[in-house]
């Protein structure tokens, strides 16, 4: 999700969204000429993101940069299926309802 951190109230639904349906994601905030007004700590905060929810700064005008944060929704989402897919696969060994 691009972050501008002028408009952080705009954020909400979408992260709404994301939790309700457990969808993983990553809040990629958008620098603009290189400048990021807030840590990533502070924007975790104002959002109330838990702690593994990557967050990354990213110029959206820089290709590297884009890719660098593409290349982190990948391993994140990646890193989130494959704890779900265990999670899922050890319940059903078990027994267990989930």
């Amino acid at each position: 999700m691009l972050v501008d951190t002028r408009r952080l109230a705009d954020c909400f639904p979408a992260i709404d969204y994301f939790e309700e349906a457990r969808l993983p994601f990553i809040v990629a905030i958008n620098g603009f000429d290189g400048y990021y007004p807030h840590a990533a700590d502070e924007v975790r905060d104002a959002l109330a993101l838990s702690p593994d929810i990557p967050i990354v700064q990213v110029d959206t005008h820089d290709r590297a940069s884009t890719g660098s944060t593409l290349k982190t929704l990948v391993k994140h989402a990646s890193t989130t299926a494959d704890s779900m897919l265990s999670s899922k696969l050890l319940t059903s060994v078990l027994g267990l309802s989930g």
